[in-house]
């Protein structure tokens, strides 16, 4: 089975120069490429340079996550991708149970390892924690990351798995499946996008797995960080994109609901002094809007299945109810 790690990059040297050599010394028989969109830091020179033996395939432009994994996976070769964060470091064995997996389960399609906070080893990291889920708003969290709450890895969350969705951080795909399901939506640009693969590829029938025998660490919020009305704007409105596209029901009322309570989440940044924050959510609606006739049409030729969330409102679970951790729920 042909394994190839891919990592995307834009502008990223110095998480390369020390993320790289775990991936250099626990990635033996594997191929790794580098897919750089348009750097202009001198990524593409310093990884050429010092780590010859990473494949380097250039994009024109920065093509965001989404549209840069696509335009780059066409040129690589392999069974099963790996997509890895620039700002991931590897364990020790971190591939051998997966690719056992992969060879065991001819069904799984997915795989995540477990995140783990670079910087709280003892810690599950925000994207991707123990493996992700949605509730029926469109909202993801994660076993172990539930909105701003991040447990401590005690062993709650081991063994395999099936889980929602799983992390673009560090998430390894059949190649057959990629191509089944046309790459990730490149309207998404960067954010949710991983969800939205993984929402169709469960509507489509495969099975997504999180496996505790892995784990890498992640550093976290190397492009865009939390504090970034960006980020806050794609998450919004990739959101409002994966439930029109992908979620079963009444979507007019799915989206009403969804107004409401990203309006009490704008209402939260204003009161937090934060209004850059409130505007980027009430733009990701707009946004939304714009490219709602597309949204419609691509829901129709997708499958969309019920039962597809465990917890009706994480929302009203974490807020209302005051449950913070998943075995809560």
């Amino acid at each position: 089975m042909k394994l190839a790690i891919v990592i995307l990059n834009w502008n990223g040297e110095k998480l390369l120069s020390k993320f790289l050599p775990s991936l250099i010394n626990n990635s033996s028989g594997a191929n790794l490429y580098l897919i750089d969109n348009a750097s202009n830091d001198g990524s593409v020179k310093f990884v050429s340079k010092n780590y010859p033996s990473i494949h380097i395939i250039q994009n024109n432009s920065n093509k965001g996550y989404a549209q840069g994994y696509n335009e780059g996976l066409k040129q690589v070769q392999a069974d099963i991708f790996c997509l890895l964060n620039n700002d991931v470091k590897v364990s020790e064995n971190w591939l051998d149970d997966i690719i056992t997996l992969f060879k065991q389960d001819i069904n799984t399609a997915i795989i995540q390892p477990k995140i783990l906070d670079f910087n709280r080893q003892d810690s599950f990291e925000y994207a991707g924690a123990a493996g992700g889920f949605i509730d029926k708003y469109g909202y993801p969290y994660c076993r172990g990351r539930i909105f701003d709450t991040i447990e401590k890895d005690e062993l709650q969350y081991e063994g395999v798995s099936d889980i929602f969705w799983a992390s673009g951080a560090c998430l390894f795909i059949r190649k057959s499946v990629f191509n089944e399901l046309n790459g990730f939506d490149e309207s998404f640009f960067a954010h949710h996008e991983e969800i939205d693969l993984c929402w169709r590829a469960k509507n489509s029938g495969h099975t997504i797995k999180y496996l505790s025998s892995s784990h890498v660490y992640h550093l976290g919020g190397g492009t865009l960080n939390a504090q970034n009305s960006r980020k806050t704007f794609l998450n919004f409105r990739n959101s409002l994109f994966n439930i029109t596209k992908n979620a079963n029901g009444n979507l007019l009322a799915l989206v009403a609901v969804r107004l409401f309570l990203d309006g009490i989440a704008g209402l939260y940044y204003l009161l937090q002094l934060k209004p850059s924050h409130t505007f980027a959510i009430i733009h990701a609606h707009l946004s939304y809007y714009q490219h709602l006739p597309q949204l419609l049409s691509k829901r129709k030729q997708l499958i969309q299945k019920p039962h597809y969330f465990h917890r009706r409102s994480i929302i009203w679970c974490y807020f209302i109810l005051r449950k913070k951790f998943y075995n809560s729920l």
